[in-house]
């Protein structure tokens, strides 16, 4: 019986709620995209702002379309892992493009890139081997990391100089691996991967980006923060979700060194004992693939709209982190006045999310927002307005 632990939990979350940094959820009656609606609030148009749909194909009917066309020819799931009867040829034609499309030699599927993340260091690392993890990392790189036996180090986030201090320190492992985000999401940097593979290949040490929040985005077509940063082919394990700009199904992958992707295929724990992703999200999956490789449009389109998102801002009294990517967060440090304000500007037909912690430090409350390719110029125009408002009203009155 749960007995007096209910009293402990319910003591937990009562403090969680007087900290500020209580998490609830919004529910969409609408499908996701750049406008959506809300219980009691069908009939008004709220712009959304805080979506990982960056490409805006989340609802695409190419995708729709695509995602029936497999739900009607392959099934609805595979009720199965991928290497007892859990591969469909569809999974395989997957891995392929993302290979193609990634510029990499392989590529294996996973339920998650959470998972992918989870299952890609203790499969490569043991205790003989040294792991080197950028600060802000992403939780999924973190727990990953803790599941191996290897030598674990931090260097500051985006600090060259510590990452070559950690990368002497590891002298002497049999393997090193560096691990980064390639855009940190709660902050919208870009890691700065040229110095970062000049010292992983000056100390002998493997390379590894998580991309998740790169991939459609950043790059001259879409592929992410290597080919941004012209290192495509110095990368040797790129990881990354099916679950953002790549239509928003859901499904991780791991890409990269054909050696890493077959040993995953043995002994990555995530895959070999989790289901197969469904065809569904496969066969959409593919179509965006398709519709990224075909052009340009909607990444330029996104390139744009982050620029007048971000020149709006800077017009505003409110502080928001520097950077060129899409991720825009605003600043506001107490988490105390970060729920007022996230209330406010829902209420005003804005949805965006506060962040407090622990998904963040405490101190660095923020509203990430977020823009996509489907927002226009009069939806950004209204975010930054009615930002800027809602938060001055809320300051004058604390």
């Amino acid at each position: 019986m749960i007995g007096g632990v209910r009293t402990q939990l319910d003591a937990e979350l009562a403090a969680i709620r007087e900290a500020g940094t209580f998490k609830g959820e919004r529910v969409l009656t609408s499908p996701q995209g750049p406008h959506v609606t809300m219980p009691g609030r069908e009939g008004e148009r709220i712009v959304n702002l805080c979506a990982n749909d960056y490409l805006g194909l989340a609802n695409h009917p190419d995708i729709v379309a695509a995602a029936h066309e497999a739900l009607d020819r392959w099934g609805f799931g595979m009720a199965s892992v991928r290497f007892i009867c859990g591969t469909q040829q569809v999974h395989k034609d997957l891995e392929a493009a993302l290979t193609a499309f990634l510029g990499t030699e392989d590529t294996i599927l996973y339920p998650s890139c959470f998972d992918a993340n989870g299952g890609l260091f203790e499969t490569l690392l043991t205790d003989e081997d040294a792991v080197i993890s950028d600060a802000l990392n992403h939780a999924s790189i973190i727990d990953g990391i803790r599941l191996s036996k290897a030598k674990r180090l931090r260097f500051a986030n985006g600090d060259m100089d510590e990452l070559e201090a950690c990368l002497k320190e590891a002298t002497g492992a049999r393997r090193i691996l560096i691990a980064t985000d390639g855009v940190f999401s709660m902050d919208g940097y870009i890691a700065n991967l040229p110095a970062i593979c000049e010292l992983a290949e000056r100390y002998g040490a493997m390379t590894m980006v998580d991309d998740s929040h790169a991939v459609g985005v950043l790059g001259a077509h879409g592929r992410g923060t290597p080919e941004h940063h012209g290192v495509t082919e110095r990368i040797d394990i790129v990881t990354g979700t099916l679950g953002k700009a790549l239509g928003g199904g859901g499904g991780g992958y791991t890409s990269g060194r054909r050696e890493v992707v077959a040993l995953l295929r043995q002994r990555s724990r995530p895959y070999l004992f989790s289901n197969a992703i469904t065809p569904v999200v496969a066969g959409a999956s593919m179509k965006a693939i398709e519709l990224l490789s075909a052009s340009t449009e909607l990444r330029d389109r996104l390139e744009r709209n982050a620029a007048l998102f971000r020149a709006l801002m800077a017009d505003t009294d409110l502080t928001v982190l520097p950077g060129e990517h899409p991720i825009v967060p605003v600043m506001f440090g107490d988490e105390r006045i970060l729920a007022p304000i996230a209330e406010g500007v829902f209420a005003a037909g804005l949805h965006v999310v506060g962040f407090s912690y622990p998904v963040v430090p405490l101190g660095k409350a923020r509203i990430r927002t977020q823009v996509s390719a489907a927002h226009t110029e009069e939806d950004l125009r209204f975010a930054a307005e009615t930002l800027a408002r809602v938060a001055g009203e809320a300051t004058s009155h604390s």
